[in-house]
C-alpha cells in the first residue's frame, strides 16, 4: 500500500449501527440474542445481510450448506479472492458480537472501499458460515467443516436437533439451501475477526490479538456405575457412590490441566447424575471432560492420564467405569504469511498487540486446513461470551475492523 493509505480507516459508526440493527433480529430475554442456526430468526438475519450486500454492489451466492458468499470483483478476475467473515448464528442465550462482528466488519470493508473508490487486484468475498455455534445442530463449525473436507455433506444433513428435526430439512424449510457445491469456491486467503471470548486483552489493555494458533480439543464422555441406595440408611463403608467417583476424577482433571500450564485447560461442563434424587446415592453419572491445548502431545497425555487415573479411582471405590471420545480436533497453526499480515496491520495503525492462542473453536480453524488463514481478535468485557451480557467497546470493534481492513487490502493488493 502507498503512504497515502497507511492510515486508511473504515466507517466505525456505520459498522456499529449495523451490529445494533442485526441485534434487533432474534432478541434474547436479557439484552442479547437468540438467533440459532436455521431458525426463522436466522433466516431473517440472513435476508438483512443479503440486502446490505446487494446494496453495496456485491453478488451473493449460497452453497449447499447454506453458507453465504458476497463477492466484490477485483481488477483481475483470474485471481482467487481474499475472503473475510465469520457467522451470524448465535447461542440460545448469546451476545450481539460473537461471530456477527466478523461478518459485518468484512461488509464495512467493502462499503468503505466503495466510498473511497479503491479497487483491489484480487476479488474480496464476505462469508457467513452456517452453524458455527453448533447449539442446535452438533457439532459446531459444521459448514466450514464440510468445506474443509472434515465432514461429509450427507452426514451433515442428517444432524438432528433436540426435537428430531434434521439439518438438511431445516435448511430447505428456511429457504437457504443453495445450489453451489460446497468447496467449489476456492480462496487465496481467509481472515476472521472475532471477539477474544477470554479476559487477556482487556486485562492487559491491549487493542489487538494476533492469533497464531488455535487450541486442540478433546471431549471424553466418562460413565461411572455404582449402586443406588438410600443416603440415610446405607453405612459409609458399604456405599458404591458414583457421584463421589466423579468428584475425585474432576479433581484429577484439574491437576492434569495444571501440569501442562500455561496453555492447557480442562473441566467438565456437562454432567448427568442418576437418579438425581436428594435422598438417593447416585448409582450412575455421565460427564464429559473437555481438555484443550495448542500442543497435540499435551492433549494425548491428558487423555491418557484421565483414563489411567479414572480407572484407579473407580477401582478404589468399587465402581465400573467406561470412556468414549465424543469429539475433538487437532491444534491449529495459522498460516505464517496471513498472521504476519495481521501483525503488520496492527503495527502500521499504531495499535498495541500481542500474540494469542485461541481457546475456542472458530470457522477459521477448519478453513485453515485447506486455505491459508488467520484471525484477528479484539477484547470483550470480562472475557464474557456465550452470554447475553457479552459486551465490547465500540473502539475495540473499530480497532479490530481496521486491522482486518489492512490485512485484507495488503493480501488482495490495492490498484493505484
Amino acid at each position: 500500500m502507498t503512504d497515502t493509505r497507511d492510515n486508511l480507516q473504515l466507517n466505525a459508526g456505520r459498522l456499529w449501527d449495523s451490529i445494533m440493527d442485526m441485534a434487533k433480529i432474534g432478541p434474547g430475554v436479557a439484552g442479547g440474542n437468540n438467533r440459532q442456526t436455521l431458525t426463522d430468526a436466522d433466516g431473517e438475519g440472513r435476508t438483512l445481510f443479503q440486502t446490505w450486500c446487494e446494496a453495496a454492489g456485491l453478488t451473493v451466492g449460497v452453497d449447499q450448506m447454506g453458507t453465504m458468499y458476497a463477492r466484490r470483483d477485483g481488477t483481475d478476475s483470474s485471481l482467487l479472492p481474499v475472503c473475510a467473515g465469520s457467522h451470524l448464528d448465535t447461542q440460545p442465550t448469546g451476545g450481539k458480537y460473537d461471530g456477527v462482528l466478523g461478518v459485518l466488519a468484512a461488509l464495512e470493508i467493502v462499503r468503505t472501499l466503495n466510498d473511497l473508490g479503491i479497487r483491489t487486484r484480487r476479488p474480496i468475498e464476505i462469508i457467513n458460515w452456517t452453524n458455527e455455534e453448533g447449539t442446535r445442530f452438533a457439532p459446531p463449525m459444521l459448514a466450514s467443516g464440510v468445506y474443509a473436507g472434515v465432514h461429509d455433506l450427507e452426514w451433515a444433513y442428517d444432524r438432528e436437533d433436540g426435537d428430531g428435526a434434521k439439518f438438511g430439512d431445516e435448511l430447505m424449510r428456511v429457504g437457504w439451501k443453495g445450489d453451489e457445491a460446497v468447496g467449489a469456491r476456492k480462496m487465496h486467503a481467509f481472515f476472521e475477526l472475532h471477539i477474544e471470548q477470554g479476559p487477556i486483552l482487556e486485562a492487559e489493555t491491549t487493542d489487538i490479538g494476533v492469533v497464531t494458533h488455535g487450541q486442540g480439543l478433546s471431549w471424553t464422555e466418562v460413565t461411572l456405575v455404582g449402586k443406588e441406595s438410600h443416603t440415610g440408611s446405607t453405612p459409609m463403608p458399604m456405599r458404591r457412590n458414583a457421584g463421589l467417583g466423579m468428584a475425585r476424577i474432576l479433581e484429577e482433571v484439574d491437576r492434569i490441566a495444571w501440569s501442562h500450564a500455561p496453555y492447557a485447560v480442562g473441566a467438565a461442563g456437562h454432567v448427568e447424575v442418576f437418579p438425581n434424587s436428594r435422598n438417593v446415592i447416585p448409582g450412575r453419572v455421565v460427564f464429559t471432560v473437555d481438555f484443550r491445548s495448542p500442543d497435540r502431545a499435551a492433549i494425548e497425555d491428558m487423555e491418557s492420564r484421565l483414563r489411567s487415573d479414572g480407572e484407579a479411582i473407580a477401582q478404589d471405590l468399587g465402581l465400573e467405569i467406561s470412556f468414549e471420545k465424543v469429539g475433538g480436533f487437532d491444534p491449529v497453526t495459522f498460516d505464517p504469511d496471513c498472521v504476519a499480515a495481521v501483525r503488520v496491520a496492527a503495527e502500521r495503525l499504531g495499535y498495541s498487540h500481542r500474540d494469542l492462542v485461541s481457546g475456542a473453536g472458530h470457522d477459521a480453524c477448519w478453513v485453515n486446513k485447506v486455505v491459508p488463514s488467520a484471525m484477528v481478535m479484539c477484547p470483550c468485557v470480562d472475557g464474557l461470551s456465550h452470554n447475553e451480557a457479552e459486551e465490547i467497546d465500540p473502539a475495540w470493534a473499530e480497532a479490530g475492523a481496521n486491522v482486518l481492513l489492512h490485512a485484507v487490502l495488503d493480501t488482495a493488493g490495492v490498484v493505484t
